[in-house]
């Protein structure tokens, strides 16, 4: 059996019906040991990109650069995969696991998710946070 039968065979109806596969943005950025890893092409990444400095530490990697540049993504700690649509975050998520990564998730909400973080209001309320250590 190759790791990619037994990724398959772990996601069964309870699996998917649990949700074990996505995080929501706001869950990610609460974590201490997030990582938003964005496999969005580089012409993407000119036209928008994602700093969210104040939030998580982020990491551009493009889907197709990932099996060479495996070795940056770390294995120690949540990784939350997002695309514009979800399509690549879910390909990049099941590479993962068959490398035997245990912690990512596919990101939810798009566009939409990430942008609504950086509101005044919730930007200005998880800069407090950080900065009262809570």
């Amino acid at each position: 059996m190759n790791d990619m039968d037994h990724v398959l065979r772990t996601m069964t109806f309870e699996f998917f019906g649990a949700g074990k596969h996505k995080i929501e943005m706001e869950k990610l950025i609460a974590m201490d040991d997030g990582v938003f890893l964005d496999v969005r092409s580089v012409p993407e990444l000119e036209s928008l990109q994602l700093k969210l400095e104040h939030h998580i530490e982020v990491l551009h990697i493009p889907i197709d650069e990932i099996p060479d540049r495996i070795g940056e993504i770390p294995r120690d700690r949540m990784i939350g995969i997002f695309c514009s649509a979800g399509t690549r975050s879910t390909i990049v998520y099941a590479y993962l696991c068959t490398k035997g990564y245990e912690n990512v998730r596919v990101t939810l909400g798009g566009y939409e998710a990430v942008a609504s973080l950086v509101l005044p209001g919730k930007l200005l309320k998880h800069i407090e946070m950080k900065r009262s250590g809570k």
